[in-house]
């Protein structure tokens, strides 16, 4: 029990305090969600630069350097100069067509070390496959050896088999028919494997059944990791969900507190004109 536990420790992410979900190998080797990292460089103020876009140059040092990233090639000067001047990789901070390009510092939550994470901040960094795939096998154990009863079954509970995300709850197969009848609304709820944490389901590419994380400016499409490295996204403008997610909102605010704003006067509007259509017909 106390070996699962340490083991338990060592799959937690250091900013949200769960198991990983897509975690990235920061360049310090240390691991961090995928979108936990975007929300701590948004809070730093770093809206996420085109990851699409080459880096200039490899990292400062041998220690902060990605071993894949190292052996890319540095872009010749035309290519250079064609990036700086179509503004890829901007972001506060940054004055477009600087010579001399800033790069992204990621605060690690493990070391309490700024990492270098190069110009393209998170585009250069691999998700930690290997990582994933252990998280993954470790709640498929611990779902195996302890038992999750029914919620809803009459003493004595019988073990649940199915789990649902909208309901919130572990059936097992009466109960779950029973609460899901056929017909209904809930009858479209999708079963899941029964858990005793339900986290709320994000949106799922349709293609490659991976969860949404980015949005394709170009394409204005929903995408998910896999979507990203493909080549009919290559040159687009691709931001993760998050940053698509607030300036959206930000756009969406400003239109209704406008409208909001003018609610009254058009009503006013309505008004005078109402009396003029009834001051025309008499």
């Amino acid at each position: 029990q106390t070996s699962m536990k340490n083991m338990e420790r060592e799959l937690v992410c250091p900013v949200c305090k769960e198991m990983y979900k897509q975690p990235l190998a920061l360049p310090c080797t240390h691991n961090v969600c995928h979108v936990c990292a975007s929300e701590v460089l948004l809070q730093h103020g770093h809206l996420c630069c085109d990851p699409t876009s080459e880096p200039t140059s490899p990292a400062a040092t041998p220690s902060t350097r990605s071993p894949r990233l190292g052996r890319r090639a540095v872009p010749k000067p035309d290519r250079l100069d064609r990036l700086l001047k179509s503004g890829f990789g901007t972001y506060p901070g940054r004055k477009r067509g600087a010579v001399h390009p800033q790069t992204v510092s990621f605060p690690c939550p493990a070391c309490q070390r700024d990492v270098d994470l190069g110009e393209r901040g998170l585009g250069s960094l691999f998700r930690n496959l290997t990582l994933e795939r252990v998280v993954e096998r470790y709640r498929q154990t611990i779902n195996i050896s302890a038992a999750i009863m029914c919620q809803f079954c009459k003493p004595p509970q019988l073990e649940a088999t199915k789990g649902c995300t909208e309901c919130k709850s572990s059936f097992c197969n009466e109960c779950f028919k029973l609460y899901h009848p056929w017909g209904t609304q809930k009858a479209q709820h999708e079963p899941t494997p029964p858990t005793l944490t339900f986290r709320p389901k994000g949106l799922m590419c349709p293609e490659h059944k991976e969860e949404v994380t980015h949005y394709c400016k170009t394409c204005q499409r929903l995408g998910c990791q896999l979507c990203r490295v493909r080549r009919t996204h290559t040159s687009h403008k691709i931001t993760p969900v998050l940053s698509a997610y607030q300036a959206l909102r930000e756009k969406l605010t400003k239109s209704l507190a406008y409208i909001l704003s003018s609610q009254d006067t058009v009503q006013t509007q309505i008004a005078e004109l109402e009396e003029t259509v009834k001051h025309t017909e008499v």
